[in-house]
């Protein structure tokens, strides 16, 4: 956790001290992440994002990514599912602006916008990919304007889907049933919905339409606004995430699972552990969200003053990748040569946190982990519910003889029983780069 400044300190450890088994915002800290666009597949959240290098100034985006979870809680990174190089006819090195996908009939569809060449679209057969492209062109693309982003797509319960988007006006099509063409023109929203600026999201709920999005710049907020029509008109509701000074952008991605509805969103709350100087570096956050009778919705507090309950214990009894936790601040994830992702760039005094970890009543005897290392490597010190909390185990990594080399390192467990938010601190000579890590089993 490097060049902290005092503010940025503060707000770290604020976030660190919350409660067992409850979401920390930002959700995802290994990578900027922004634009979300989560889908419910499987019983399993599939969050796919946009990516903000981490150099960024401006916006530089040039991948799609994918996490997911199946407690709200603990992300697991999936790394990049589609780039611009994803599209043969995209000639721009920058502009993988915000996507969503949706699944119909087996197979999954990723609406992409590259900014000022319009939205084209990628098919996999797997939610977690690859795409491809089946056109070897834009789906959309009105040249006379660079309106063309941020679509989302939804299917009505008479089969027919639709895809909306748009900056500042909004704009939608009748999409086919193969999802990659449509019929008829385009239409533009002759009222688009007050507050109106971008990054829409329409859904039904309860035989009735909403379309959330980000509302007018700066700083943005989440307006809402409802129709008795999957084509309008749309009459504006309110906001479902008032502006606030704390943000300046934001982009809304709303689902419902097992039982609640939560709202996605973003913010530069990950940057400002760092610097308060505005970049392009967000990071997406989420919090539970609340319907009246009329199906209005209750307005949500800024996300740092919301608690996200975890819904599931977390089974740490099999395979869990490295790259899954609810929080790991200053680790990176990185990819493997042949396919996967680890965990790098770990220093003397950092730490992974998992949370809501279900030891059970016989509790758990063993840890094994695999580790890469090339000098001096360290310790992983095993705790239970904060940095400072009940030490269980101690696993040495020793050197393997390159960082791409991964051997199995393992120690006993000792009072490791019950429900328990699960630490990993990392220990070793400062200033050195310790090991990386590929995966963890409890036994």
């Amino acid at each position: 956790m490097r060049n902290l400044k005092f503010l940025g300190v503060s707000f770290l450890l604020a976030m660190a001290a919350a409660t067992s088994g409850t979401a920390q915002n930002p959700i995802i800290q290994t990578k900027y992440t922004a634009d979300p666009a989560p889908m419910v597949y499987n019983d399993t959240v599939f969050l796919y994002t946009t990516h903000d290098e981490d150099d960024a100034e401006g916006f530089k985006m040039l991948d799609w990514l994918l996490y997911t979870s199946t407690d709200m809680v603990n992300w697991t990174d999936h790394g990049a599912v589609a780039s611009l190089k994803s599209f043969d006819w995209v000639k721009r090195d920058n502009g993988a602006w915000a996507e969503q996908v949706i699944e119909r009939n087996g197979k999954f569809y990723m609406y992409c916008p590259i900014h000022g060449n319009g939205i084209g679209v990628l098919v996999s057969d797997s939610p977690y990919g690859p795409f491809k492209d089946p056109l070897n062109k834009p789906l959309v693309w009105q040249k006379e304007h660079w309106d063309d982003i941020d679509p989302t797509v939804f299917i009505d319960d008479d089969g027919q889907a639709y895809m909306y988007w748009g900056n500042p006006n909004v704009y939608y099509v009748k999409l086919n049933e193969d999802m990659i063409s449509y019929s008829g023109e385009i239409v533009k929203l002759a009222d688009r919905p007050e507050h109106y600026q971008e990054g829409p999201w329409v859904y039904k709920r309860n035989g009735r339409y909403y379309m959330a999005f980000a509302s007018t710049c700066c700083p943005e907020g989440i307006g809402y606004a409802m129709s008795d029509k999957a084509t309008g008109p749309w009459s504006t509701k309110g906001y479902i995430m008032r502006p606030t000074e704390r943000t300046r952008g934001n982009h809304p991605g709303i689902i419902d699972y097992k039982g609640s509805s939560y709202v996605f969103g973003l913010n530069y709350d990950l940057l400002h552990l760092e610097t308060f100087d505005h970049k392009e570096r967000r990071s997406v956050s989420v919090a539970k969200m609340h319907y009246n009778p009329d199906g209005t919705i209750q307005e949500v507090p800024y996300w740092q003053d919301t608690k996200l309950e975890q819904i599931e214990n977390f089974n740490p009894y099999r395979r869990v990748e490295a790259e899954t936790m609810a929080w790991g601040y200053g680790l990176k994830a990185e990819n493997h040569k042949n396919g996967g992702l680890y965990i790098t760039d770990i220093d003397d005094n950092e730490y992974l946190c998992v949370r809501g970890v279900d030891f059970g009543k016989k509790g758990a005897k063993k840890f094994s982990v695999s580790a890469a290392c090339v000098e001096k490597g360290g310790m992983i010190e095993i705790r239970l519910d904060s940095t400072e909390g009940l030490v269980i185990g101690c696993v040495s990594i020793s050197p393997t003889g390159g960082l791409d080399i991964y051997k199995q390192m393992s120690c006993r467990i000792k009072n490791a029983k019950g429900v328990h938010d699960l630490y990993f601190c990392f220990k070793g000579e400062k200033g050195n780069k310790l090991f990386n890590l590929d995966y963890w089993e409890f036994k």
